[in-house]
């Protein structure tokens, strides 16, 4: 029996090595990666920059994590910070209040709330039927939800406020969802920062109001005012059109 001579063998090794390749690649290719969606991506305007760096959204997702299940931030959130926090939100809603923007009958919403010290402050000024939504749960004020995608239905709440507008990796679809649960008629009020740059935790720069109203296809805005918030320095209240 004659055996293969060694250019024949290399030959082979070759061959099977190109194959294996293309198998692999092909494989590779066809898994379902959740790459985010260019368009969203670079869906920004002069006044509102996403920032990049995220490859999926499984990716920001944990980014977000890392900061809300930090054990020493949650500790100072629900300790030190806590009566100070709910103290100065609890002023915010009583002007809201005042401004007959918000009442004691309003089915209210925190969005981004962690352990729930807005909602907490809005139950103190009278707002019993107030909830929070935030990655991670923190009974008895805040349920489990992402607010690229409420889970709740059309119409739901009255009122609507968040301070966490920055870590909206798709600011569209952070606003399309507090349009979509609003009732006609309800409240929006964002707290934003303007011209400087937010925490490292923060998907998106802000540098405009016009650039967030924009955002709003179905509301108009009622007034806009400067606060002091935490490093939020803009307070939005739009109004869902009827």
């Amino acid at each position: 029996m004659t055996l293969p001579t060694k250019p024949v063998v290399l030959k082979r090794f070759l061959l099977s090595l190109f194959f294996s390749a293309a198998l692999l690649l092909l494989l590779f290719l066809r898994q379902p990666h959740k790459s985010l969606p260019i368009r969203d991506r670079k869906a920004d305007s002069d006044g509102l920059k996403i920032r990049s760096g995220y490859t999926s959204y499984d990716s920001y997702i944990q980014r977000q994590l890392n900061k809300t299940l930090n054990p020493k931030l949650r500790q100072i959130w629900k300790t030190r910070d806590w009566d100070r926090k709910v103290l100065v939100f609890s002023s915010f809603f009583q002007v809201l209040k005042n401004e007959k923007l918000l009442s004691n009958a309003s089915r209210s919403l925190c969005i981004g709330a962690r352990v729930g010290q807005e909602v907490e402050a809005l139950k103190r000024v009278g707002v019993a039927d107030s909830v929070g939504i935030d990655l991670v749960p923190c009974p008895p004020l805040v349920i489990k939800g992402d607010f690229h995608n409420q889970p709740f239905r059309n119409d739901t709440f009255d009122f609507e406020f968040s301070n966490v507008f920055d870590h909206a990796l798709y600011p569209q679809r952070f606003v399309a969802e507090i349009e979509r649960t609003l009732t006609p008629g309800g409240i929006c009020v964002l707290q934003v920062a303007l011209l400087k740059r937010a925490d490292k935790y923060s998907a998106n720069d802000l540098y405009s109001v016009e650039a967030l109203v924009k955002l709003f296809k179905r509301s108009e805005v009622v007034r806009i005012r400067k606060v002091d918030g935490f490093g939020l320095d803009t307070e939005v209240a739009l109004r869902k059109k009827m």
